[in-house]
């Protein structure tokens, strides 16, 4: 089966939100095996709707639209639906009253704009949409299926995996799509697949190897489609069972692991804690870590040492250190890791002082240079990495490498 899926919107044309829907609603579909025949945008003008609509009914068994319903002169996907399938808008009662409902709840007015919100074709399956005042709408033509959601992400999310999802599955005969991904860290694409390279050749045909580069990590997707689920789940499984030697300390772990979701387990299980002494990176190590919950069990703090009086008032690096070797140097990166942990009384301390750029580097120091260091109860360990010239990637990229040198001191404690 294939669908497309098509976002309304001049805002995503012109770049002032950025399309997160197609590529949700793309996993969803994948994970009960349909495939995406393609996903694009269009402005909010009718002829550009029948054109791209009109031509998915004809190629494709699903196409799923999310934008456009909502009660301002601009959104017209209701009305150019309605005009598509040959149907009128009518009112729908149970809409209308639970936006009613909704109104008063929020002290807004309920006036025509958001009554118009219950209007939808008539010759629609209407969805309830709990989450907001646009109704989900499901179509039908000649065996395929249309579906508009709402765009707002949130909202399109818990239709399609409480609504729309189900309603496909039973809809029709599905067959699985099996997908399982391994995230490693610290080897380049090129080098993995060199690496990999004979493992790879030996893969069955039905099995398909896709590389997913990211700054902070690299996945290896195995995927199957048209499948028998359990039987492909057990032959990807046993695959990477032979793939794993092969990556050794690389591998960090499956499908959503990080680096820092990886020591924040292993943190956790040995009931220890962690510090970060920011400089270059300037408090990305400590966003990873508090992004994710619980991080207050084991990270206890930061400080981001910008300027060398921090560096020296705060964390305790030497200013015969400063002076003679400069701030971005093993010196002043293993004092750092060592004031912050003093500091804040954890385990450990990791600390990043470097050059992101694009200005700043000297022929001694370019660019892209980064020392970092992880202070221990054992001692001190250091290193340094030299990336490009971009200045966020240079962030990313020293922040994520910091915590898995701390990563691998774990793994080998």
């Amino acid at each position: 089966m294939r669908a497309d899926i098509i976002t309304i919107g001049d805002e995503i044309l012109i770049g002032q939100i950025i399309d997160t829907n197609s590529a949700r609603i793309a996993t969803l579909l994948g994970e009960v095996g349909i495939s995406i025949r393609r996903k694009f945008s269009i402005g909010d003008r009718r002829d550009e709707i029948l054109d791209a609509v009109g031509n998915s009914l004809e190629l494709c068994d699903v196409t799923i639209i999310t934008g456009g319903l909502g009660p301002t002169k601009d959104d017209i996907t209701k009305k150019v639906l309605a005009e598509l399938f040959g149907s009128k808008l009518i009112r729908d009662d149970e809409t209308y009253h639970r936006v009613e409902r909704m109104m008063a709840a929020r002290g807004i007015e309920f006036n025509e704009l958001n009554q118009s919100q219950a209007l939808v074709p008539e010759c629609c399956t209407v969805i309830p949409n709990l989450k907001g005042t646009a109704p989900g709408m499901w179509f039908e033509r000649n065996g395929h299926v249309v579906i508009s959601l709402p765009g707002v992400p949130f909202e399109m999310e818990a239709l399609m995996v409480e609504e729309i999802i189900p309603r496909l599955k039973e809809r029709f005969n599905l067959s699985a799509v099996v997908h399982r991904t391994a995230i490693t860290f610290g080897m380049a694409e090129s080098m993995l697949a060199a690496h990999i390279a004979e493992w790879e050749e030996s893969l069955p045909t039905h099995l398909h190897l896709a590389y997913l580069p990211s700054p902070s990590q690299l996945r290896l997707r195995l995927s199957a489609y048209d499948v028998e689920r359990e039987t492909a789940e057990r032959e990807i499984d046993e695959w990477f069972d032979q793939l794993l030697p092969l990556l050794g300390d690389h591998f960090v772990g499956w499908e959503d692991e990080t680096v820092q979701s990886a020591v924040a387990k292993m943190l956790i299980e040995r009931g220890e804690t962690l510090a970060a002494a920011e400089s270059c990176t300037g408090g990305t190590i400590s966003a990873k870590f508090t992004a994710m919950s619980g991080a207050s069990e084991y990270y206890w703090g930061g400080v981001v040492s910008y300027d060398n009086s921090v560096k020296e008032n705060v964390l305790g690096v030497s200013r015969e250190n400063l002076e003679n070797y400069g701030a971005v140097s093993e010196q002043v990166a293993r004092q750092m890791a060592e004031g912050v942990r003093r500091l804040c009384g954890t385990t450990y301390g990791i600390s990043t002082t470097g050059i992101a750029g694009p200005t700043g580097g000297t022929p001694e120091k370019p660019v892209g240079t980064v020392w970092m260091a992880v202070a221990t109860p054992d001692g001190t360990i250091s290193k340094v990495v030299q990336h490009g010239k971009i200045r966020a990637v240079n962030i990313e990229r020293a922040a994520s490498a910091a915590i898995n040198m701390l990563r691998l001191y774990l793994l080998h404690k």
